[in-house]
Formats: C-alpha cells, structure tokens, sequence
C-alpha cells in the first residue's frame, strides 16, 4: 500500500448559485402575491359568493304562521275561522340515508293515518331519495299529527298550517264560499274579498350546523293577520231561508231553488241562500254544480214579476192615471200580428189595480203598446235589470237585456209579461226594492254598511208608492199572489211563470217566481223566491214559489222585530 493511502471521502461544500436562488425567492414572492390577491378579491372586492354558498349550507328561513281574516255576519257570528292544523312532510334523502324503510308497518301505519295507499306512499318515497322535502298530507288535525310523532319516523316532519272552517255548513256556503288549499279563495266572498282577507306569514331567519340545530337567530318578522269581514247577512234569516228553500226544491222535485232578502231602507243583502248546496267543511263534496252561486249567476226570464214596473212606466210616462180602465176584452185573446196575448182569467174592463191583482196579459200589453219601447226599457234599466247588482262577488251575471233597433208589436206587449229579457235573482230583489223605498235605487251590498248610501232617485216618489200600493190586492183574496199574505201585515207581491229558455225557443219546463215587499205602510223587507224546473201539476208561482215567500216573509219580519200593520189595512180600505 502506498505512504499516500487511499483518499477520504471529501464532503463537498455547496454553491451559492444566486439566479437560483433569486428566482426561487420571485416564485415564492409571486404565489404569496397572487394568493393574498385572491383573498382580497374573494374577501373585500366580491365576498357575495362566498357568503352565498355559506348561507346556502347553513341559513333557513322558517315561516311564521298567520290567520285569514275571520268571517262573521251582522251581529258577530262567525261565518268563517281559521284553525290551526298541521302539514305532514317527508325528507326522503334523510330517510335512507338512516335505514330507509326497512320497519315496514311502522310505515304502513303512516299510510294508514294519512288515508294513503301503502304502496303507493313507499313507491313515492323509494322514487324521490334523492330530494330533501315533499308533502306526504296538507291540513292534517291534532289527532293525526299526535299519532304521526309517536310513530318516530326517521324524516318525516310536521309544519304548521291554518285550515278555514265554516261553522255554518251548507246554509251560508254559497255565499261566504271557500278557500282552496293554499288558503286563497276560490268562490264567494272568500273569493271576491281575498285580498282583505289574506293575511301575511312571517319568517324565522336562523343559521344551523351541520347537526341541524340552530345555532343563531339571524332575523325575525312577524306575521300579520288577514282583516276581519262582517256581512250584511242576518245567519237567523239566512238559516230560515235555507231551511224554507231546501224544503220545496225537496217537495216538487225542483232542478234548484234561490231566495234573496233585501234590506230595503239600506240595500243590504239579509239573506242569499241556493238549493242545492255543499259543505264547505268537507272537500269531497266541492263539485262545481253544486257551488255555483245561482241567486247572481243564473239568468232566467222574469215573466209577470216585471208587470208592476210596467204600469209605473205608464204612470211615469203620461200614458195611464190612477183612474185609468183598460179593455182587456171579453174572450181573454187579444190578437197581435199573427200572434196571440192570452190571459189566464178574463178581466174585461179593469183598472190597473185589477190588472195588477189579475196578473192580465193583454192589460200590461196595451199599456207597453202605447208608449216608446225605450220608456218601458229605460225604466228597466233604471231599476236595475240588465246591470250588476253591486254584491261584488265572482261569477255574477248582468243577464240578458234586449237592444235592437226595430222592434214588433208582438216582441213589445212580449216585453211587458217578462219575455224577451233574462235577469238574476238579485237583479229582481234590487228592483223591487227600489220599489219599496220609493223610486231610490242603490246598488245591493253583501257587506254591513255603517252609512246609508243615498243611491238615485229613478222615478216619482208618489208613482212609486202609487204602484206598491196596487201591489198590496195581488196578495189578497182573489189576487194571483193570495198565497204569499202573511198574517198580520201588509204585503205586497208577484208571481210569475215562464217556460225555460233553450237553444232555439222554450222547453216543456217551468220556473216558478215570487217577488215582493212588506210591510206595505213602512217597506222594510224585499224578497224574491225562484223555483226552478218543479216535477209534478205544480209548477206556477203562486203554487211553488209563494208559500216560500210567505213563509220566510213572515218569520223575517218577526225576527226584524216588525211591528203588524194589518190594523192599517182596515183603514186603507175605508179610504178607497
């Protein structure tokens, strides 16, 4: 081996090579740089979207419920509440995600409660495990949603809702209506005065963790409750109305029947009832016949009720006096063109008192004839017929009113016994109740006035009164309306009969009417009584539709606290 040995590992020393290292610093600086930008940009310069997606995880807003306005009627009773009930929820993702549905009659029993077919409810579960919510039952009551957390279901959960409840049922259900399920009405009152009525939810701004509990209550709005409706309608009359026209669609077999009572010093409706009706309470019997509303939305021909306005145009256009006799003929015929008028009875010479208490065809005739057919339209008008009645309520029909520019003397005498035109039930009480206040009309109002609102002196106080006072005989004995008297008072009324109008003329069906006022020496009360399509040898108004009205005319009056003023009528007689 030589002297020198072999030679040590030499550690070697390393080298400080400066652009390296410069350009390493640079990278280092440059990501330090661009990194502290980012965060500043995300942070200061647009820190929405991290906030958002941070709120989208952690944020829930809960709804605060609130009550629909109630409904009531003119002394406090209630037509309409809310009620608190439950809406049962299902979160399919959490479902599964902890043991699915692998304790089968636990949720059968679920299905069961809910009145949801078995399968049906596990299929729709099993197809949607991916969402977070759906609604398994709307407005369930305390019973069931007692029973559901009991059940201790994995995802299934409970929200607070509010269901209308009608503690009157069918005899107000036309009128006030009914809500759909969202809580928005769908006909009557509920519908036409939504907006009043719908009250605004609150809401619960918390944030959770990941546990779902809340960990901070960020904001809180309360709710507000819906206002509160008070109606014209009297539930005591309403109640005895229904009854009285649910009794004779019943008796004669009738396709329906309406009744409406007017107020007439004000215009308030005291009572709007139909026959057939519904439950508001129970959603299976929501079937659209039935819930139409036809005191506003059926029209029909108004046959020998509009008679009385017929002499008032008369009176009001020179045309005839209180003395006034007209000669109806001896045969009952009187022949027009290539048509003939009929009457029932023959009248023969007679005032327009008679002509009224005879219900005379060929009388209103005569006096239509021997004015302008715009007077006795105009006078129409005027009253009412052809115009909304001012209810305000969905659906209502401004029926049919005739304009045309030549005119036959067969579709002018028509005009006079009620054909040619179509009017509603309340088209009918708003005139004659324009009658009994004495020529004023005012549009009718389903709402509680606190003020009388002056409406329109349409025709001479004194003709007015005039007519209302004829009107009184057809109620008396031998008088086509004799079986709408009530005992005690002073009424004044009409009946009618017309054939139901079809495509192309007239069916073998009838509608049978009734209209008046009482008490004749202070009018209080308008009522019209409408029958329609009577089975059986009945079917005129003074069969079908008079009983009713004198029925339901005779209870209102001692309900409204009526003083009689048959003692007057002793002295009224004297006078003539």
């Amino acid at each position: 081996m030589s002297p020198a040995g072999p030679r040590k590992h030499q550690k070697k020393v390393p080298v400080f090579i400066r652009w390296r290292f410069v350009f390493v610093c640079a990278c280092i600086a440059t990501a330090l740089v661009g990194l502290i930008a980012r965060a500043a940009y995300i942070q200061v310069v647009e820190p929405d979207f991290l906030r958002q997606e941070g709120d989208m995880r952690s944020v829930r807003v809960k709804a605060l419920p609130s009550a629909r306005g109630m409904i009531t009627d003119r002394h406090g009773e209630s037509l309409a509440v809310s009620v608190p009930v439950q809406a049962v929820w299902a979160d399919p993702y959490q479902i599964f995600k902890q043991g699915g549905l692998a304790d089968t009659p636990r949720w059968h029993a679920l299905a069961d409660v809910l009145e949801i077919d078995r399968n049906t409810l596990l299929k729709r579960l099993s197809d949607n495990q991916k969402r977070r919510f759906i609604y398994l039952q709307r407005q369930v009551g305390p019973a069931v949603s007692a029973y559901i957390k009991k059940l201790k279901l994995p995802g299934i959960g409970m929200k607070m809702e509010s269901r209308r409840f009608y503690p009157t049922g069918e005899v107000s259900a036309h009128l006030v209506g009914v809500t759909g399920i969202d809580g928005h009405g769908l006909e009557g009152v509920e519908s036409g005065y939504d907006d009043w009525l719908s009250s605004e939810p609150g809401k619960k701004t918390v944030r959770k963790d990941r546990f779902g509990r809340v960990v901070e209550t960020i904001a809180v709005k309360e709710g507000q409750d819906g206002n509160a409706l008070q109606l014209s309608i009297d539930q005591r009359l309403q109640a005895i109305s229904y009854r009285a026209i649910k009794q004779a669609v019943a008796d004669y077999r009738a396709r329906s029947g309406s009744l409406v009572m007017v107020d007439v010093n004000t215009g308030e409706v005291l009572a709007m009832v139909n026959a057939p009706s519904y439950n508001p309470n129970n959603r299976e019997d929501l079937k659209s016949f039935k819930m139409r509303n036809r005191a506003i939305t059926d029209v029909f021909e108004p046959g020998s009720t509009v008679k009385p306005f017929v002499v008032l145009a008369a009176l009001e256009n020179g045309i005839a006096d209180s003395s006034t006799v007209i000669n109806t003929g001896t045969t009952g015929i009187m022949q027009i063109g290539g048509a003939r008028v009929r009457d029932t009875s023959k009248v023969g010479k007679a005032t327009l008192r008679k002509i009224l208490k005879k219900s005379s065809n060929i009388g209103v005739s005569k006096l239509s004839l021997a004015m302008p057919v715009e007077a006795l339209l105009g006078l129409y008008s005027s009253f009412g017929l052809g115009d909304f009645s001012g209810v305000n309520l969905v659906g209502e029909s401004s029926g049919l009113f005739p304009s045309r520019t030549r005119w036959s003397d067969f579709e002018r005498a028509t005009l006079s016994f009620g054909y040619g035109l179509s009017i509603t039930p309340a088209q009918l009480v708003r005139a004659y109740s324009t009658l009994g206040s004495g020529g004023v009309n005012r549009p009718l109002s389903i709402i509680k006035t606190k003020d009388v609102v002056p409406g329109k002196q349409v025709v001479s106080r004194k003709n007015a009164l005039m007519v209302l006072d004829m009107l009184e005989s057809v109620t008396e004995k031998g008088g086509s309306a004799h079986r709408a008297a009530v005992d005690g008072y002073r009424v004044g009324a009409k009946t009618g009969t017309a054939k139901v109008a079809v495509s192309g003329g007239y069916s073998d069906e009838y509608i049978g009417y009734t209209a008046g006022i009482a008490p004749i020496s202070h009018p209080r009360v308008a009522l019209v009584v409408v029958i329609n399509e009577p089975q059986g040898d009945k079917y005129y108004g003074g069969q079908v539709a008079a009983p009713v009205f004198s029925e339901v005319m005779k209870s209102a009056l001692q309900i409204l606290n009526v003083a009689p003023d048959a003692s007057l009528q002793t002295a009224h007689i004297m006078d003539k």
